[in-house]
């Protein structure tokens, strides 16, 4: 992304030809992988053409000039499609932008369309009835994860430089270690959510890339307030992808690989991944120290009846209920049974579980631990029409890592930085204090420098169905 952006910048690249470059591979390889439910080449290619007016202009530039990034589907952009990923808005066209949708186009950003969510955002997999599946790259009868699936497996394909994608358990980074890219959920209050607020605090906007430096760069975009906005942090006191120059000291990082879910077990080859990222950490010169996972089985109870409150707080026309799938139908009924008091509630019992996380965290530089418990799952295989609540609980055995970051708001990235045997992304989680993305995407970078995944990550670009 950053070398387009330079490229751009210095004349060397045409942003209208970029932009058919990206649209060309997207009619062609998307049928395949389901990265986008609405692509808008009329938009891009005016988005384009304004860039090329900007650079003839002179004048200052803005950073991510003529650079194609799409919008995940959860997120208005005015006169464009917006599904939420449900059928029961297949036809509704967003009549405002987003407050991050007015941030990309200020950074001069192309869109070139909206990428694929399952239904209002809700599963750990992208299938809804609105598209097909999102696929990984690396094996198309697996999926790419979800909620952002669309954007990361756009990314993996090279159907977008990078792309927005937003966490409320885990949505940006359970796709980017099923897609071999980079995925970062901000701290809460890092990312503007305007023009909604959120008042559970679990979901951020955050950036998905291929690289570290690409990661920073698109989260400087995304990192600005609006006014009103419920969580708000300072500035960071130099940019993210200045952060990503900067050298880590010896860190002190924490790790753990047992699950908080009751019952879940980490496949072996996740596991021998975790082993061999720790070993990476050591031999960069950072202290490693196992840590006893700070939650215990139950503690995540709250998460589940707010997750059901948010899935019921979308508004449905009583008779297109029925229209939805079963698991939202599902959560939506749960969610519409908590009484305003239990919810009020349940917030105070998911702050205190943040609290443990927090506090185990705090005399740590960074934690570490996968971010899944299994690899790529099959597409279908953790959705179960029949049985919502065991499709919900399949979800939780194959993400068991991710959530609480969500329930502490704080930063956490997964990083591509495994593979199996059989040649399949396995990510790993990095999370740190709150407010410290800078230092994070710091030690990311280190990380990336000594074990590169660019090299591996680009045969995405030229699988068989390309």
């Amino acid at each position: 992304m950053l070398e387009q952006a330079a490229a751009v910048r210095a004349g060397e690249l045409s942003p209208v030809e970029l932009t058919a470059h990206y649209l060309a591979r997207i009619e062609r390889l998307d049928p395949a992988l389901g990265a986008y439910l609405t692509v808008t080449p009329e938009r891009a290619l005016e988005d384009a053409r304004r860039a090329e007016r900007v650079l003839k202009e002179g004048g200052p530039l803005p950073p991510l000039l003529g650079v194609p990034v799409p919008v995940k589907d959860l997120t208005p952009v005015a006169g464009v499609r917006f599904t939420s990923g449900s059928a029961v808005f297949a036809d509704r066209v967003a009549d405002r932008d987003a407050y991050l949708v007015r941030l990309l186009r200020d950074a001069g950003t192309v869109l070139t369309g909206k990428t694929s969510t399952p239904e209002f955002g809700l599963p750990a997999y992208t299938e809804s009835a609105a598209g097909p599946p999102a696929r990984t790259p690396y094996d198309l009868a697996r999926g790419a994860g979800g909620s952002s699936g669309g954007a990361a497996a756009a990314v993996a394909a090279g159907l977008a430089a990078a792309a927005h994608g937003s966490d409320g358990g885990g949505s940006i980074r359970i796709p980017a270690s099923c897609c071999g890219v980079v995925g970062l959920k901000p701290s809460r209050g890092r990312v503007s959510p305007a023009p909604w607020g959120d008042g559970s605090g679990l979901a951020v906007n955050g950036p998905i890339a291929r690289t570290v430096r690409d990661t920073a760069a698109l989260l400087d975009v995304l990192a600005v307030p609006a006014p009103g906005d419920p969580f708000r942090l300072p500035p960071p006191e130099r940019s993210f992808l200045r952060w990503c120059e900067h050298e880590p000291r010896r860190l002190r990082i924490a790790r753990w690989a047992v699950p908080d879910v009751a019952g879940v077990q980490v496949d072996p080859q996740v596991l021998a991944a975790y082993e061999r990222t720790s070993a990476l950490l050591a031999g960069l010169g950072h202290e490693v120290v196992d840590v006893p996972q700070p939650l215990a089985p139950g503690d995540r109870d709250a998460f589940t009846p707010v997750w059901a409150v948010l899935a019921a707080l979308t508004p449905v026309a009583p008779e297109r209920e029925r229209e939805l799938l079963p698991l939202t139908r599902w959560l939506r009924a749960q969610g519409q049974d908590v009484g305003g008091l239990d919810y009020a509630r349940t917030l105070g019992v998911m702050q205190g579980v943040g609290r443990k996380l927090a506090e185990a965290a705090e005399p740590y530089d960074a934690v570490l631990t996968p971010t899944l418990a299994q690899l790529p799952a099959p597409v279908g295989a953790l959705r179960d029409d029949a049985d919502p609540e065991a499709d919900f609980a399949a979800q939780l055995a194959f993400t068991p890592f991710t959530a609480p970051w969500n329930i502490a708001g704080l930063p956490a990235v997964s990083l591509p930085l495994e593979w199996s045997p059989a040649g399949l992304p396995i990510g790993m989680m990095l999370g740190a204090r709150h407010g410290e993305e800078g230092s994070l995407l710091a030690l990311a970078a280190q990380l990336e420098a000594a074990s590169p995944w660019l090299a591996r990550t680009a045969r995405a670009f030229d699988l068989p169905f390309g």
